[in-house]
């Protein structure tokens, strides 16, 4: 049976920045369209995670018997006109811990924070076609959008990114 737990980081200790930085290289390795194209390096992994945390950024992770198998992120809009609003930012979960409902429970982790920070509406953008549209559009996220040629992959493709509402 698998120990599973939720929690936020408010700040990242080395143990947790080695582990963030191995779980970041392996979902770029795997395919993940999220900001990075393989190869990742450890520094330039070590150098994203140390930049992460800021006011308006909120960390969660989640913990497989105790080693860090998934994040999600909370970007609070601080701006005057978008105090009601979040953005969804860099779901992962690891390859060999997938199907776990460790995504699911992050992006729940995330949208009750939303909540108690008085945000009524939560955006996210993902690749066209990759399994993280089935999740969202299961969490009740509304598609508002496709732009076309958005990220370009690992092959060198330019790929579709599909953009997504929720009111919460």
């Amino acid at each position: 049976m698998q120990n599973m737990t939720y929690q936020q980081l408010h700040a990242i200790n080395d143990f947790d920045l080695q582990e963030l930085s191995e779980l970041l290289i392996k979902v770029v390795e795997d395919g993940a369209s999220i900001g990075f194209l393989p190869p990742l390096s450890e520094q330039d992994a070590a150098q994203y995670w140390t930049t992460v945390l800021a006011r308006d950024v909120i960390l969660f992770v989640a913990r497989m018997n105790g080693r860090i198998a998934g994040t999600v992120q909370l970007h609070l809009c601080m701006k005057p006109n978008g105090t009601h609003r979040a953005e969804i930012a860099k779901l992962m979960t690891h390859p060999d811990c997938r199907r776990n409902g460790i995504g699911r429970q992050l992006m729940l982790a995330a949208e009750e924070r939303a909540k108690r920070e008085a945000r009524s509406l939560l955006v996210l953008d993902t690749r066209e076609g990759d399994p993280s549209n089935l999740l969202y559009t299961s969490l009740g996220y509304i598609q508002a959008g496709r732009i076309p040629g958005f990220a370009q992959s690992a092959n060198g493709e330019l790929d579709a990114t599909i953009l997504y509402y929720k009111k919460i």
